[in-house]
C-alpha cells in the first residue's frame, strides 16, 4: 500500500517531484526528437546523438530548483548527467518512486546502462588517437617546430617523455618538412614499440598581418590608429602612424565602420573608424600594459564581421594531397556550420579518401562554431573517428576573454554528452614550455585540462620539461577527477 506523503514544510512533496521528474523526462524525450529532426535524423538509432539531443533538450530548462530539492533528500542532482542523460533520470524516477512508495513506470538503469556513455566516450577517444597511455586517461599532444624535420632524435625524446600525438602545422614550412617529422613519428614509433599518432592541421583561411610600418621602436597605443590595406604595401600618414598588410585582402572591404579588430590574441584591440579604397583604418581602444608591438605574421580576429568564406581554401586542398599520405587525424580550422564538414568530406573524396579511417578534428575557434557544434557532431557522426579541439587563443579573441572559460565548460559538456573526445589547446604550461618555469595560474589550467581527452602543448625550449610534468600531473589527477565528478581517493595530507 502506498504510504501518504503529506507536503513537507521545506519544500515540495516527493510525490510532487516524481511528477515533476516524469514531466521532465517527457519534455527531454519530445524536445530531443524535435531537435534529431533538425539535425537531419529522426530517430535515436545512434545511442551518442540520441543522448547529445537529450542533454541539449535538457540543457533548454532551468532544473536549479529540482535540483536543490533532489540534493536535500540523499539522491542526484543530475549535476553530472553529461553522458547519461535518460539513464540518470529513470534512476532518480526509481529512488522517487520508491521514496512514495509506488512503483516505477520506467526501468531502472543497470550498471552497465549507466555507464554506457564513459564507454562509448573511451572507445571514440582510442579510434581517434589510438590506446590510451598507460597510468592516465588523457593524451598529451606536442605542435613541432620547424627544427623537428631535421632532427629525429627531438622526436623521439618526446616521445619517451609521454609524447602520445606530433600536431603538424600546415600554415608553417612545406610539404616536405611535414614528410619528415611524420617520418621521424613513425621511426619513434617503432623504437618505442608503441602507436604515435599525427595530426596535421590545415591552415584555413587564417587572416594575419604581413608587411608593417611602425614608428622606429614605438608600439601601439590606446588612441593610436593602425591602417590596413587590401593589396600592396601598407602606408602610413599623420592621421594613421601604423600600417599593415594583410593575408586575406577581402576582409579588409568587408569591414564596417563600428566593427572590433583584434589582434595577436587579443594583445591589441580596435574599432573600425573608416573603410574605402581598399583601406580601413582602426582607432587601438584596448591594449595590453606597455603597448602592442606591431609585427608580421600574427593573427587578426573580427568578432563583428561575417566573412562568409569557406573553411577549405585552395592552398589546403592542394596540401591534403600531403597530409592524407602521413596524418592519422586532420584538425579542420574555422569550421563553423555543419555544411562545413561535407565540404571537407567532398576534398577527401575527390582525394579517393571516402572510406579511410582518418580522423577528423574540427577546431572550435570561432562564435559560430559554438553556436552550430552539436548540428557539426551530429553530420560528423558515423563517417570516420572524430574530435573537437577547444582552440582558445583564437576562441578568446573572438568572444572575449571574459566568455572563454564558460564557453570552454560548455563545449566539454556538449561533446561529452555526443562522446565526442575534446583536446585542450592553447597556452597550457606556456610559462614553463618557454622559460622552464610554472607559473601557478598555468598549473590549476592543466590540472582542469585533465577534463579532457587530450591536452596540446605548444613547442618552445622546455617542451620536453613540460611534458614530463604534464605526464606526471595528469596521472594524478585521474585519481581526484573525471569529467565533473571528484573522485575521492583516500587522501593523506591530514
Amino acid at each position: 500500500m502506498a504510504q501518504s506523503d503529506p507536503a513537507e514544510p521545506e519544500g515540495r512533496s516527493v510525490r510532487g517531484l516524481l511528477d515533476e521528474v516524469l514531466a521532465l523526462r517527457h519534455d527531454i524525450i519530445t524536445d530531443g526528437e524535435k531537435l534529431l529532426t533538425g539535425f537531419g535524423s529522426a530517430d535515436l538509432s545512434d545511442a551518442a546523438i540520441g543522448n547529445l539531443a537529450h542533454y541539449l533538450a535538457l540543457r533548454h530548462h532551468d532544473v536549479r530548483p529540482l535540483q536543490r530539492q533532489l540534493m536535500w533528500r540523499g539522491l542526484s542532482s543530475i549535476g553530472r548527467l553529461e553522458g547519461r542523460v535518460l539513464p540518470a533520470i529513470d534512476a532518480v524516477i526509481g529512488a522517487l518512486a520508491s521514496l512514495a512508495g509506488e512503483a516505477s513506470p520506467f526501468s531502472s538503469p543497470t550498471e552497465a546502462e549507466f555507464f554506457a556513455g564513459d564507454e562509448r566516450l573511451g572507445l571514440a577517444s582510442d579510434l581517434l588517437f589510438g590506446q590510451r597511455p598507460e597510468g592516465r586517461r588523457t593524451r598529451i599532444m606536442v605542435t613541432m617546430p620547424s627544427e623537428a624535420a631535421a632532427d629525429p632524435a627531438f622526436i623521439l625524446d618526446l616521445a619517451r617523455r609521454g609524447m602520445d600525438i606530433a600536431r603538424i602545422n600546415c600554415a608553417h614550412d612545406d610539404p616536405e618538412d611535414w614528410q619528415a617529422i611524420a617520418s621521424h613519428v613513425r621511426a619513434a614509433e617503432v623504437k618505442l614499440g608503441r602507436r604515435l599518432a599525427v595530426l596535421m592541421d590545415i591552415a584555413g583561411p587564417k587572416i594575419r598581418t604581413e608587411a608593417v610600418i611602425t614608428p622606429e621602436k614605438t608600439r601601439l597605443q590606446v588612441g593610436d590608429r593602425l591602417r590596413l590595406v587590401a593589396q600592396g604595401q601598407p602606408r602610413v600618414d599623420e592621421l594613421a602612424r601604423f600600417g599593415a598588410a594583410v593575408s586575406l585582402p577581402e576582409m579588409v572591404n568587408r569591414l564596417s565602420v563600428g566593427d572590433r579588430v583584434r589582434y595577436d590574441d587579443g594583445k591589441l584591440e580596435g574599432v573600425v573608424e573608416t573603410v574605402s579604397g581598399g583601406e580601413a583604418v582602426v582607432r587601438v581602444t584596448v591594449t595590453k600594459t606597455g603597448g602592442a608591438k606591431l609585427k608580421p605574421e600574427k593573427g587578426l580576429n573580427l568578432p563583428d564581421t561575417a566573412l562568409g568564406l569557406s573553411p577549405l581554401t585552395s592552398k589546403d586542398e592542394s596540401d591534403l594531397a600531403t597530409v592524407i599520405g602521413h596524418a592519422d587525424m586532420i584538425d579542420y580550422s574555422f569550421v563553423s556550420r555543419a555544411d562545413d564538414i561535407d565540404i571537407l568530406e567532398a576534398a577527401l573524396a575527390r582525394h579517393g579518401l571516402a572510406d579511410k579511417p582518418l580522423g577528423l578534428v574540427a577546431k572550435i575557434e570561432i562564435p559560430e562554431a559554438v553556436k552550430n557544434l552539436p548540428a557539426m557532431i551530429a553530420r560528423a557522426a558515423d563517417r570516420r573517428p572524430f574530435g573537437v579541439m577547444i582552440a582558445r587563443g583564437d576562441l578568446a579573441a573572438e568572444i572575449g576573454f571574459e566568455r572563454l572559460a564558460e564557453m570552454q565548460e560548455e563545449i566539454l559538456w556538449i561533446c561529452e554528452a555526443a562522446s565526442v573526445p575534446a583536446i585542450w589547446a592553447t597556452q597550457v604550461l606556456e610559462d614553463l614550455v618557454t622559460t622552464g618555469v610554472p607559473s601557478r595560474g598555468e598549473m590549476t589550467d592543466a590540472a582542469m585540462a585533465s577534463r579532457a581527452e587530450c591536452v596540446m602543448l605548444n613547442k618552445g625550449p622546455a617542451v620536453g620539461t613540460a611534458i614530463e610534468l604534464l605526464d606526471r600531473l595528469l596521472s594524478r589527477m585521474d585519481d581526484h577527477q573525471y569529467k565533473k565528478t571528484p573522485m575521492l581517493r583516500a587522501l593523506k595530507s591530514w
